[in-house]
C-alpha cells in the first residue's frame, strides 16, 4: 500500500554520505522534490544528507538472523559477562563467515538478533563490506546486557519506538506464591522503526528477540511481550488503516504455539499478521534444523507488496560452516514498492 499522504514523516538520516559523482542539486532543491514526491505539506519535517537520492529499484529485500552471541573484540566495562568480557577464539572465523554471508545475501535491510551494538555493526560494515552501501543503523541497546536487536539499512530510517522501560505482564501466570508477575528485563530486545525504501512507500519494521525457553513461565512472558506489541500496532492502525507492518526476528516460539496464534489470529478492526512459511520450514539448529523459532510476519496491507514465494530459510554455506556463525538459520524476503 502507498504511504498515507497525511502522515507526518520525520526522516532521521545518518551523517555518513555516499556520492555517485552526479550533481543532485542543493539541499533545498532536494527537499522540495522529495516533499512533492511524498505528497507532503511544506511544513512537514524532512532531513537527510545532501547527496541522498531514493533508489529507482521497485523491489527491496530484507534479511533477519539471530547470529548467536555476536560480540566485538572489546570489553564493555558496564556489561559483566564472560562472553562479552573475553570473546571466544572462534569469533575470528565466525566474523569472517558472517561477512561473506552478508555479501551473499545482499539484502537492503538487515535485522540481527544477539548482536552487540549498532556501533559495532557500523564499524564492521565500514571495514568489511563498504561496497554494500549500508548507511543507516539503529538499535535500542540494553544498558547491562550484550545481546541486542540491531538494524542495518540502505534506506532512510524514521521514528523508532523502544520498549526497554516498559513492564509487560506474564499472561495468565502466577508464581508458586500465587503472585502475578511482570518484567522489563528483556524488553530492550523489541523495537519498532519506520523504514522508507522509496519516495512513495514506507513500512513499520518491528525487530524482536522474544524470551527464550520452553515451559509455562517463558511462554507467559512471550505472550506478555506480544500483547504490548499488538497494542502498539493497533494504535498505529487507528491512526492509519493502510499502514504496512512487519515483525521479524527470533520469536523462540513454535508455529503451532499460542504465541503465533495470538499474532496471526484474524480479528476484526485489530492487527493480524500472516506467516507465509510452512510449519516444516525449520531454522534451528543451523546444522540440523528440526524446528522453527524464526519468523518474518506481515499484515494484510503489506502482503499486497510481498513477492510471492520470496520468504525463504537461507543457508549460504555447508551445515558445519553455518553452525559456526550461529545456531539459527536466517530468513530473507522480497517486496515491491508498488501494488501494481
Amino acid at each position: 500500500m502507498k504511504t498515507n499522504s497525511l502522515t507526518l514523516l520525520l526522516l532521521v538520516f545518518a551523517a555518513a554520505c555516499r556520492s555517485d559523482g552526479s550533481d543532485h542539486g542543493s539541499k533545498t532543491e532536494i527537499e522540495s522534490r522529495q516533499i512533492k514526491k511524498l505528497g507532503l505539506n511544506e511544513s512537514s519535517v524532512i532531513s537527510y544528507p545532501d547527496d541522498y537520492t531514493f533508489a529507482e529499484d521497485s523491489t527491496f529485500s530484507l534479511l533477519s538472523w539471530n547470529v548467536e552471541h555476536f560480540v566485538d573484540p572489546f570489553d564493555d566495562p558496564y556489561i559483566n559477562h564472560p562472553r562479552e568480557d573475553s570473546p571466544r577464539a572462534e569469533m575470528t572465523e565466525k566474523i569472517s563467515l558472517f561477512v561473506e554471508a552478508i555479501k551473499k545475501a545482499d539484502a537492503d535491510v538487515v535485522v540481527l538478533q544477539e548482536f552487540e551494538s549498532e556501533k559495532y555493526l557500523m564499524q564492521l560494515a565500514s571495514d568489511s563490506f563498504p561496497e554494500l552501501n549500508y548507511r543507516f543503523f539503529a538499535d535500542a541497546a540494553s544498558p547491562n546486557w550484550y545481546m541486542n536487536v540491531v538494524l542495518m539499512s540502505r534506506f532512510p530510517l524514521g521514528v523508532m519506538h523502544a520498549y526497554g522501560d516498559v513492564y509487560t505482564p506474564l499472561i495468565d501466570y502466577e508464581n508458586e506464591k500465587g503472585i502475578k508477575e511482570r518484567q522489563a528485563k528483556i524488553n530492550t530486545r523489541m523495537w519498532k522503526m519506520q523504514v522508507f525504501p522509496s519516495t512513495n512507500y514506507q513500512f513499520w519494521l518491528c525487530g524482536v528477540h522474544l524470551k527464550a525457553g520452553r515451559g509455562e513461565r517463558n511462554e507467559a512472558t512471550r505472550l506478555g511481550q506480544i500483547a504490548l506489541l499488538k497494542d502498539q500496532f493497533n494504535t498505529l492502525l487507528r491512526q492509519d488503516g493502510a499502514a504496512n507492518l512487519m515483525i521479524a526476528g527470533d520469536f523462540n516460539a513454535l508455529p503451532d504455539g499460542p504465541e503465533l496464534d495470538e499474532l496471526c489470529r484474524p480479528a476484526k478492526g485489530a492487527v493480524s499478521f500472516i506467516d507465509h512459511l510452512n510449519p516444516t520450514d525449520y531454522t534451528h539448529p543451523a546444522d540440523k534444523p528440526e524446528r522453527r523459532l524464526d519468523y518474518i510476519l506481515v499484515n494484510s496491507q503489506m502482503q499486497a507488496e510481498m513477492i510471492k514465494n520470496s520468504l525463504k530459510v537461507r543457508s549460504f554455506f555447508s551445515a558445519d560452516s553455518m553452525r559456526i556463525i550461529s545456531d539459527h538459520l536466517p530468513l530473507t524476503i522480497q517486496f515491491r514498492t508498488s501494488d501494481l
